[in-house]
């Protein structure tokens, strides 16, 4: 079988299988990856930081245990990682000014992870600063270009590990999902996003946004991807107090071309007035697709708490990072202020000039949230909603085995669209938003161009049943052309 050309259009499992059958090297693919980035990256600017030295050092030594008869599924597999992971000895700068020369001394639980598996790291992508946003013009440094077009967005928070994956800069990716910052980025760009439930993957390592919300997964080109990668993250870590004590299934052994016998609902919410037509008709496209695989879809799921979930989240998430970015003040590590006139004076400028502007905003809301005679009214308020939503998606899911839904309202919007109105950028995760809100697995898969830009469903599962979510994720993915797709760069 002739190798394919170009080596850096595969898919994991396809360049899996080239290096067990010995066709290519994992110098070779990692070589022709960085060409890659050298070749385009100049227009979309997914990566913070190149990691070229050590990742012809990781292929090189992937090569070796290739040549000793070592396996695994991404051994010797070119990936990117979000920058808010730590990786040890590698700059971690989540996006932000005030992290710029943090260089983590430990490598994250997924980090460690990858590296037993032989993995290659090319480098840590571009992303919104702290996780905050939703398009990728929040990073401290500079915007990520949509793929897809240049002149758009490719979604936030995870921008640079969705555009990476779209333009081939990476074979896969690794984002945080806080909000929809793996699911909403994987949409605009056309990729595929998996948010794993919440305790799924340890977040030991991952520098924290909103504690009881974040959780990592995987970018890739399709859908059994996905599912690689994810099986090799997952799994109990005891420095993660929120780490699940739950077995990991062969994800893959879940990916059949069929959907007979399951029962997929469509929640009404998910459909408000003054959604995009284009994003509205691929969704139903995809809904009659599921029906002729087999499935019965119930059109008549109603989770009426949905509309909540947005002012829920935009309290909860930034009440836990006003009380987590209290950690940078200048002290310890990262940008400090020493020209003030004393210790309090040089932290509070510290902050200042290192955070950005949305960074600063959320951690005023989040504030004023916990703040006496405040508390009750806001944070504990939102708390007592959140079992609502989860114990309407608990409802829901007694005589469901998943629901589906849009993952973005929109395609991907121009760039400086909405930057300077929150509100309208807080509205591009109103769909994603309730997943993390109720702890569950929920992936992103492409469905469409309308107007030539991508967009996406969500397959949203119940709690650690990620293998259903991948099933009906797959067997859609099987049945159309639309993750064949490449951006015509």
């Amino acid at each position: 079988m002739p190798v394919p050309e170009p080596l850096y259009a595969l898919t994991v499992h396809e360049a899996a299988e080239l290096l067990a059958r010995r066709e290519v090297s994992s110098l070779e693919l990692t070589r022709a990856v960085l060409d890659r980035i050298h070749q385009v990256d100049d227009r979309i600017r997914a990566f913070l930081t190149l990691c070229e030295d050590e990742a012809l050092q990781q292929a090189r030594e992937a090569d070796g245990r290739l040549a000793r008869d070592e396996t695994s599924p991404l051994m010797g597999i070119p990936g990117a990682i979000k920058d808010v992971i730590c990786t040890k000895g590698i700059r971690t700068t989540c996006g932000s000014r005030i992290l710029d020369n943090f260089v983590p001394p430990f490598d994250a639980f997924v980090i460690e992870r990858l590296k037993e598996s032989g993995f290659v790291m090319v480098g840590k992508t571009n992303m919104d600063e702290f996780a905050m946003g939703s398009s990728g013009e929040n990073s401290a440094f500079h915007p990520t270009h949509n793929p897809w077009d240049l002149e758009r967005v490719p979604g936030g928070s995870s921008a640079g590990s969705a555009a990476a994956v779209a333009s081939g800069e990476a074979l896969f990716a690794l984002g945080s999902d806080t909000g929809g910052s793996i699911r909403q980025p994987a949409c605009l760009s056309g990729v595929v996003g998996f948010k794993p439930t919440y305790g799924r993957v340890s977040r030991f390592g991952l520098v924290a946004f909103g504690s009881s919300l974040d959780q990592i997964g995987p970018l890739t080109k399709g859908v059994r991807d996905a599912a690689i990668v994810l099986r090799c993250i997952a799994g109990h870590d005891p420095r993660d107090s929120t780490s699940a004590e739950v077995d990991v299934p062969e994800y893959e052994q879940s990916l059949v071309p069929d959907l007979r016998g399951l029962r997929l609902g469509v929640p009404r919410e998910y459909f408000p007035e003054g959604m995009d037509q284009g994003v509205r008709d691929a969704m139903e496209a995809a809904l009659r697709t599921m029906e002729d695989l087999g499935a019965e879809v119930d059109r008549e799921v109603s989770l009426p708490s949905t509309p909540h979930a947005l002012a829920v989240y935009y309290i909860i998430a930034p009440s836990e990072a006003s009380a987590n970015l209290a950690r940078y003040d200048g002290v310890k590590y990262g940008f400090s202020h020493t020209e003030g006139q004393d210790m309090w004076d040089n932290m509070e400028k510290t902050r200042q000039f290192g955070f950005g502007d949305e960074v600063k905003r959320r951690i005023m809301l989040g504030t004023y949230a916990l703040s006496a005679g405040y508390y009750d009214a806001y944070y504990l308020k939102a708390q007592k909603v959140r079992t609502l939503i989860r114990r309407e998606f608990d409802a829901a899911f007694q005589s469901h085995d998943a629901l589906v839904a849009p993952v973005s309202p929109t395609p991907a919007f121009k760039i400086g669209e909405k930057v300077d109105d929150p509100l309208q950028m807080y509205l591009s995760d109103v769909f994603t938003i309730p997943v993390n809100i109720a702890g569950l697995p929920a992936i992103s898969v492409p469905c469409g161009f309308p107007g030539g830009l991508p967009v996406g469903f969500q397959v949203i599962g119940k709690p650690f049943d990620e293998a259903t979510v991948l099933r009906v994720a797959y067997a859609y993915e099987q049945a159309t052309e639309w993750h064949k797709r490449r951006p015509p760069l």
